[in-house]
C-alpha cells in the first residue's frame, strides 16, 4: 500500500532501502533520476540472495521497452512482457517494479512506510525468515522473532519467492481490485488493513493476523560505550542511508568527544542513497575522492566535502549484510587510509541500474554500470574485505582497535 501515484521529477533521488526500511533483504545505491530520462543513474535494483555475478551483458533498454509496447498494443501486460525480457537477458539486477511499488520505494526514502516492521531474508534453500524487528511494531507486539520461519503471507505460500514480493505481500501491494484475503483499504496506504502469517519456529507452527501501521525508522543511532574493557568510544549505527542521513553523521562525529574514538557500524545496512554516503564520508574525510562509477563506459567520481574531521580514530564494522552505498563508504575510507575495518567480507553490489518507464506506468531497471573504490576496487560480485576478520564480539573488537589507534578521552 504505497503513496498515490505521482511521476517521480528529475532532481527527486529514489532508491530501494529494503533491509533496514523497506522490510526486505538487500537495497543498492541511488542517484537524482526521472524514471524517463536514461542519461544519469538513479538506483539500484534490490539483491537478489546470493546473486553476485557480475553483469556482462546486461540487456538493452531500447528491447525491454519495445517488448512492453508491442504488448500494450496487443492488449497484454506491458510489464509483464517486460519482466520476460529482463529475465532472459541475465542482468542479475535487472528488475520490473509497478507503479505502485516504485513510489512506496520513494516514500521509504524519507525512513517512513506502511507495514508491519520486520525484514526478511532468504535462506540458500528457499525459505524466508524473519530479519530484524522493529521495537514497538506490530511484529515484535505479536510475538515475531529474528530466525522466524515465514511460511506463507495471506495465504501465499513465500517459499522460494523472490524478496520483493514478500515485501509486497507484507505492505499489501495489490491491485485495488483484488479482494482477497487482506486487500480492502481501511485508510491511506493501507493503514490499519490486516495480513496474515503463518510462521513456524523448530517444529512449532502458528498463525498471526497484523494489522499495518505506518512505521518511521531511524537511520542513525548514536550512542557511547565505556563498559567491557576498551577505551570510550562514540557508536554511530547507521541502519540505511535515508533522506538526511549523511548530515546525521556529521552531526554525531562532530558531537562526539574530543579525541575519543569512533565506531562507524555498518553491519546489516543495505545501502540506499550515494549521495548521502559520500556525505557520510564527508565526516571523515578533507575533500578528495570518495568513488568512481561507470555509466554507458562514461567515468565519474565522487568527491567528499572538505572539512571532516580526519584525526578522530575510527573503525568501520561491516559483515555479509553491507551492501551497496554501504560497501562504497566503507571501501573509500580504507582505501583512503582513514579506518581500519573490522569484521566480515560485505555483499558485494556495486552496479548501477536505470530506471525505465514503460507505457503501463511500471519501471523498469537495468544494469547500465559499475562503482569502483578509490583505489580503483571494483565492488560488485567482490565485496569490500575487512582489515581485521572478526568472529563473536565485534564490536569490542573494534574498541580495542581503537585503543591501539589512540582513541582514548
Amino acid at each position: 500500500m504505497f503513496a498515490p501515484q505521482r511521476r517521480a521529477r528529475r532532481g527527486a533521488a529514489l532508491t530501494l532501502v529494503f533491509a533496514g526500511v523497506l522490510a526486505t533483504g538487500a537495497a543498492a545505491g541511488a542517484f537524482d533520476a526521472d524514471p524517463d530520462d536514461g542519461r544519469t543513474p538513479a538506483y539500484g535494483a534490490p539483491a537478489r540472495t546470493a546473486a553476485r555475478a557480475v553483469d556482462r551483458n546486461a540487456v538493452d533498454r531500447r528491447a525491454v521497452e519495445a517488448a512492453a509496447e508491442a504488448a500494450a498494443q496487443d492488449g497484454r501486460s506491458g510489464s509483464e512482457a517486460a519482466a520476460e525480457v529482463v529475465s532472459r537477458s541475465g542482468d542479475s539486477w535487472g528488475a520490473v517494479y509497478s507503479a505502485r511499488e516504485y513510489e512506496g520505494f520513494a516514500l521509504a526514502l524519507d525512513g517512513a512506510y506502511v507495514g508491519v516492521g520486520l525484514t526478511t531474508r532468504r535462506t540458500p534453500d528457499g525459505r524466508m525468515e524473519a530479519g530484524s524487528v522493529l521495537p514497538g511494531s506490530p511484529a515484535e507486539r505479536a510475538g515475531i522473532a529474528s530466525g522466524d520461519r515465514i511460511v506463507s503471507i495471506d495465504g501465499t505460500d513465500v517459499t522460494g519467492r523472490p524478496v520483493t514480493e514478500v515485501v509486497s505481500l507484507l505492505r499489501g501491494d495489490r491491485p485495488r481490485d483484488d479482494r482477497s484475503a487482506g486487500a480492502a483499504r481501511s485508510g491511506p496506504n493501507g493503514v490499519g488493513t490486516p495480513v496474515r502469517l503463518v510462521l513456524q519456529r523448530g517444529r512449532r507452527q502458528w498463525e498471526r493476523t497484523l494489522r499495518r501501521v505506518r512505521l518511521v525508522t531511524e537511520s542513525v543511532e548514536v550512542a557511547r560505550t565505556g563498559d567491557g574493557g576498551g577505551p570510550p568510544a562514540t557508536l554511530v549505527k547507521v541502519v540505511s542511508f535515508t533522506k538526511g542521513t549523511g548530515e546525521r553523521v556529521r552531526e554525531a562525529v562532530a558531537g562526539a568527544p574530543h579525541g575519543e574514538g569512533v565506531v562507524l557500524d555498518l553491519r546489516g545496512n543495505s545501502g540506499g542513497l550515494v549521495t548521502e554516503a559520500v556525505t557520510a564520508a564527508s565526516a571523515f574525510l578533507d575533500g578528495g575522492l570518495v568513488a568512481t562509477y561507470d555509466v554507458h563506459g562514461r567515468q565519474r567520481a565522487l568527491r567528499a566535502q572538505r572539512g571532516g574531521d580526519t584525526r578522530r580514530p575510527l573503525v568501520v564494522l561491516v559483515d555479509g549484510g553491507t551492501m551497496s552505498a554501504a560497501e562504497l563508504l566503507a571501501g573509500a575510507l580504507q582505501d583512503r587510509g582513514r579506518a581500519v575495518v573490522v569484521g566480515s567480507w560485505t555483499f558485494g553490489k556495486g552496479s548501477i541500474q536505470m530506471p525505465s518507464r514503460l507505457p503501463d506506468g511500471s519501471v523498469a531497471e537495468l544494469t547500465v554500470g559499475h562503482y569502483r573504490t578509490p583505489a580503483g576496487r571494483r565492488v560488485d560480485g567482490a565485496g569490500i574485505a575487512p582489515d581485521l576478520a572478526v568472529r563473536g564480539d565485534a564490536e569490542q573488537r573494534a574498541r580495542t582497535v581503537l585503543g591501539g589507534l589512540g582513541g582514548g578521552s
